[in-house]
């Protein structure tokens, strides 16, 4: 086999074994990067799998004008019979020394935040996740969008 022949091999071979683990992932975009703290992200998760674990995760795009290293959100989480949840994340999104973490390029980051990790949901049916910012100024800077992720856990 040529070498040609057995990169293409592996790079299909990658490819088909390569398999996305989410079951659920949406992003709410922020009209012109500015969050209001009116502004509530909502995301209706159906769970049909009550046996297997996941981990939930929150991403935050941010630019790099936004004038915190940290975000601060409100999470409510409301089960099919109508069971509540409220939590409050805060996401690390700059290190000390003011360095961006997370993944692109230009004026933009992505970060997932780990929410919630190995957890089973008690009832199948539509979870609905509700996200609202809890920083202490109303018209937040910098933010592009919010969303949720729920994947198997390995």
């Amino acid at each position: 086999m040529s070498r040609l022949s057995i990169f293409v091999f592996i790079a299909l071979f990658s490819a088909i074994s390569c398999k996305d683990i989410a079951v659920y992932e949406s992003n709410y975009d922020v009209k012109r990067e500015v969050w209001n703290i009116d502004s509530v992200a909502h995301f209706f998760v159906n769970v049909t799998d009550t046996i297997s674990p996941y981990n939930i995760f929150v991403s935050i795009r941010n630019t790099t004008s936004y004038p915190n290293s940290n975000l601060f959100l409100f999470i409510h989480t409301t089960s099919p019979v109508g069971a509540t949840l409220c939590d409050t994340l805060e996401c690390i999104l700059a290190d000390k020394r003011g360095d961006w973490l997370g993944k692109g390029f230009g004026s933009l980051r992505d970060n997932r935040i780990p929410y919630k990790r190995y957890i089973r949901f008690p009832e199948q049916g539509v979870y609905s996740i509700n996200i609202q910012h809890g920083m202490r100024t109303n018209n937040l800077q910098g933010i592009a969008s919010v969303g949720v992720r729920v994947e198997k856990a390995k």
